[in-house]
């Protein structure tokens, strides 16, 4: 069997949550969304970039409403979020030319969350051999565009195809 570590996200998994409410909720709330990354904006969710992703394109669906498990997302919010999902899949695969696509959840602290209270469903565009030395050796990671520019591009073909 082989083992995967990852030291890097120890400290992202184990730091203590801020007492200033919600992220999510502050992000969801702001008008400013080229700050907070706000890609688009739905009747019922959101797409943002993730501030800390493995990837370039890597962005994140959530609902407005802070919400800690799928069962209590109702039936459209639900719909909406996966629709905006695909929409975030084909738009990462047209831009970054990926090879697969990551969608999952981590569904509270003990799966992973970062933000345990406030669900969110990662989107990212993978590449065979994307992980390289600098990630495993090092504890870095190396990405070939910054934040505002991925921003930018998510957000015109958002605005091109959104209905």
């Amino acid at each position: 069997m082989d083992y995967l570590w990852t030291p890097w996200r120890y400290k992202y998994i184990t730091e203590k949550v801020s007492e200033e409410g919600c992220v999510f909720c502050q992000i969801a709330e702001s008008n400013d969304d080229e700050a907070n990354l706000v890609v688009h904006r739905g009747k019922d969710n959101f797409v943002v970039l993730n501030r800390y992703p493995y990837n370039s394109g890597h962005a994140m669906v959530l609902p407005f409403r802070h919400v800690a498990t799928l069962g209590t997302l109702g039936e459209d919010v639900a719909a909406e979020m996966m629709r905006l999902t695909q929409q975030l899949e084909t738009t990462v695969r047209k831009l970054y030319r990926s090879e697969g696509v990551n969608v999952g959840m981590n569904i509270g602290k003990a799966a992973g969350a970062g933000v345990a209270g406030h669900i969110h469903m990662h989107v990212l565009p993978r590449w065979i051999g994307d992980s390289n030395f600098e990630t495993v050796v090092a504890e870095t990671r190396v990405l070939p565009e910054e934040l505002p520019e991925t921003w930018r591009r998510l957000r015109d073909e958002f605005r091109r195809v959104a209905p």
